[in-house]
């Protein structure tokens, strides 16, 4: 399953992923992945829950950010739950189109793998498209 949380800036999205990495991380008996840009996060992600930073990592695009994920769940089956917060930030591109293939193979890749997905985009949800509504 693949969830998009997209509001404009400063809507308070960021809030929403802490709280439910942090409350994956205390139920869910498999780990919990929260991908983010910078160090922001440390304070506020519970010890449960693995934090990345993908900054520290050669992510360029939406297709790195692909082979990212792929590489983070082959190191570690018991993924149950990734996070992804602020999606145009971490994968350096703010296409919507690009997005949209993006969350389309993320779902594939859930399906298969039975991993959950939660990503936030800073976007107007008023002007997402019928592919972006169907994860909203």
């Amino acid at each position: 399953m693949v969830k998009v949380l997209m509001a404009a800036a400063g809507s308070g999205k960021t809030k929403v992923i802490i709280d439910s990495v942090n409350a994956a991380a205390a139920k869910e008996p498999g780990t919990v992945v929260c991908i983010a840009k910078g160090s922001a996060l440390n304070l506020d992600i519970s010890h449960a829950a693995r934090l990345v930073n993908v900054s520290d990592y050669s992510v360029s695009d939406y297709s790195s950010l692909l082979g990212f994920v792929a590489g983070i769940h082959a190191g570690n089956y018991d993924i149950k739950e990734i996070f992804i917060d602020g999606l145009y930030k971490v994968a350096r591109d703010e296409k919507t189109e690009d997005a949209e293939k993006f969350i389309l193979k993320l779902d594939e890749f859930s399906s298969k793998h039975e991993v959950n997905f939660t990503v936030s985009m800073s976007d107007d949800a008023a002007l997402a498209s019928d592919v972006l509504k169907k994860y909203m």
